[in-house]
């Protein structure tokens, strides 16, 4: 494959990847402050799912873009849809068998 024959244009890419590095960093930027932050007084919770939201984003920004997984095909996808349902499944087996505990055996 000859350079004429490759869609990809070198500069486009390099800024493509300097602007989700410029996102990357504002979203740390923005998880640190916030854990810093007075959001919801005394109370961590409001800061923790602020923190995760902003997290979801720059997971969502680094797999779609750096990886791109934006411009794949539908086997992608269903892999990773099964990959999420099983995390999920095997994430709710783990918490409802967390007081589960064989007979004659103690919690402690």
């Amino acid at each position: 494959m000859s350079e004429s024959e490759h869609p990809v244009v070198f500069k486009d890419y390099l800024r493509r990847c300097l602007l989700v590095l410029l996102a990357v960093a504002c979203m740390t930027a923005m998880m640190i402050a916030t854990s810093f932050s007075t959001i919801g007084g005394a109370s961590w919770t409001p800061k923790v799912a602020l923190i995760l939201a902003i997290a979801a984003v720059n997971a969502f920004v680094i797999a779609g873009f750096l990886m791109h997984l934006l411009s794949e095909k539908k086997l992608i996808y269903t892999v990773l849809g099964f990959t999420v349902f099983f995390f999920i499944g095997l994430a709710g087996l783990t918490i409802w068998a967390m007081h589960d505990f064989p007979v004659g055996t103690t919690t402690h």
